[in-house]
């Protein structure tokens, strides 16, 4: 009866069920904003308190596959951290003809050129697999950049890690079959993404490549032929990646050294089992 007399039947509830409660949920909403702005390897690299400067101004944005994020020449106002998606860096010749010069997933950022001096894209960066990105205010970012801290030693070695890309593709379209070719392109996208199914058309295998189509699907079948993927109406399933290693030329292996020497390789495999956490357009996460 006292202990009735000094605390009221909400006291209660609130003292011992209510607020555990809420505590629980503000520290799984907590962990699945730190998760969230992880999923991306340069972010990850940052502090807690580095990620806490950009966090809110970070928006979370989903990609389909085919969408273009910047047509060359484009003003860059929103640079975009990959978490799930992997997104084409490409040259459009005057007859429409495309070649990819790199892929970025979620170890890039796609407007790098923003923080280098450059105000315009000088290229097009289309969504070749589908995902989630970061995206933040080209201001921001370069806010952040001017202090001189981790953030901007990351991307400038970020940046470094792609001229090596974009030279190696260069040297890989220019000397190597297209067989090879195919197997550096497949275990790039492997490495970015969290399963082994990649959905792209051969058409827009092509265009990445720089090849026709047809040879493409004769590559394809070659590599179904040997068990290392499965093909099938724009689904292609990675069977077995140590062959595709075997298979590939070394064009592959030096992209991915210089990508880890230089952004590093924080627990890829923790990354690739991140699940993401979905923001409907409430911005509520679901």
């Amino acid at each position: 009866m006292e202990f009735c007399d000094r605390f009221s039947r909400n006291d209660i509830l609130n003292r011992y069920l209510v607020d555990p409660l809420r505590s629980l949920e503000s520290s799984m909403f907590k962990a699945l904003e730190t998760q969230e702005y992880v999923g991306n390897r340069l972010l990850w690299s940052l502090s807690i308190e580095e990620r806490g400067r950009l966090c809110p101004s970070m928006k979370h944005v989903n990609l389909s596959i085919g969408e273009v994020i910047y047509e060359c020449g484009e003003r860059i106002d929103y640079v975009y951290f990959p978490t799930t998606c992997v997104v084409s860096l490409l040259y459009t010749m005057l007859d429409g003809s495309t070649a990819e010069m790199a892929l970025a997933g979620n170890d890039a950022v796609i407007g790098i050129a923003l923080v280098l001096g450059g105000g315009k894209i000088p290229h097009r960066a289309v969504a070749q697999i589908g995902g989630q990105a970061l995206k933040i205010p080209a201001r921001v970012l370069q806010q952040e950049f001017a202090r001189g801290g981790p953030l901007q030693q990351i991307l400038l070695r970020y940046t470094q890690a792609l001229i090596t890309q974009i030279s190696q593709t260069a040297v890989c379209n220019r000397l190597h079959p297209l067989e090879q070719r195919l197997c550096r392109w497949l275990l790039l996208c492997h490495d970015r993404l969290n399963g082994p199914e990649i959905l792209m058309t051969q058409e827009f295998i092509a265009n990445m490549l720089g090849g026709r189509r047809e040879s493409v699907t004769v590559a394809a079948g070659r590599l179904q032929d040997a068990g290392l993927i499965h093909y099938s109406r724009g689904h292609i399933k990675v069977l077995d990646r140590e062959g595709l290693e075997a298979t590939v030329c070394e064009c592959y292996k030096v992209v991915e050294d210089e990508c880890d020497r230089l952004v590093g390789t924080p627990q890829r495999r923790e990354l690739s089992r991140m699940v993401v956490p979905y923001r409907g357009v409430d911005g509520g996460v679901l």
